[in-house]
């Protein structure tokens, strides 16, 4: 009991000096240093997790060319990562962790809709619109005038999402074998109980600024009918 009242009586004390602090700086609009402690009372990081730490964390040069031609090889993320640790004793003298890996590796393929592959994509919704007027496509540019996110739905998933377009699920679980661009599905079920798509798209990354231009084309492109319900991965 006497460790208790001692301890609430300390508080007190701490809190008066805070008090007591606010109040000389409401008076003089100032604060003077009277004291400073070097030593932390606790202990900052352990040695063994210090390369966890943002600020310790960096992909060299090397390290990159490695990661790059893993991937052009097909090997894994997992394992690339694994082999580049055992090549320096360890992942803690690697110098970087696997989210940083995948980090790179998405920065590099942030651009992976080159013009060529732009261009043949184009011609696609192009012939696609000639075939059937009712085809619908959109895209988005970033700033360098590259195609980021693209959306399109033919004449069967705007007749279907009409008629069976209560209920939605939205699945952007798949990615392209050579990009990792995330796919993004939207699918239902029609009245014999059979899955129907309503719309597809090629996202550039799964940010919130992504999926509201997605959400936002696809009910333009269904003449702003909103579903009842929504189900998402």
């Amino acid at each position: 009991m006497w460790y208790k009242a001692n301890a609430r009586l300390e508080d007190a004390e701490e809190k008066m000096k805070v008090f007591k602090l606010r109040k000389l700086y409401r008076y003089f609009k100032n604060w003077m240093v009277h004291d400073f402690v070097v030593e932390h009372n606790h202990m900052l990081h352990t040695q063994e997790t210090t390369h966890m730490l943002s600020s310790q964390r960096k992909v060299s040069e090397i390290h990159c060319q490695q990661i790059d031609l893993a991937d052009d090889a097909g090997l894994q993320q997992r394992s690339s990562f694994d082999l580049m640790s055992k090549e320096v004793g360890g992942r803690t003298n690697l110098g970087f962790t696997r989210l940083d890996q995948k980090n790179y590796l998405k920065k590099r393929r942030q651009n992976s809709l080159v013009n060529g592959e732009a261009g043949y994509l184009l011609q696609y919704f192009q012939k696609m619109s000639l075939d059937s007027p009712s085809f619908y496509h959109a895209y988005q540019m970033d700033v360098e005038d590259q195609i980021t996110n693209v959306f399109w739905a033919d004449a069967r998933m705007l007749f279907d999402y009409g008629y069976f377009g209560d209920v939605v699920s939205l699945d952007s679980t798949y990615c392209t074998n050579s990009s990792y661009r995330p796919l993004a599905v939207f699918s239902g079920f029609n009245h014999h109980r059979k899955a129907v798509i309503f719309g597809a798209a090629l996202l550039y990354d799964e940010t919130a600024e992504s999926f509201k231009w997605l959400f936002e084309t696809f009910l333009e492109a269904h003449k702003q009918k909103t579903p009842q319900t929504v189900f998402t991965d």
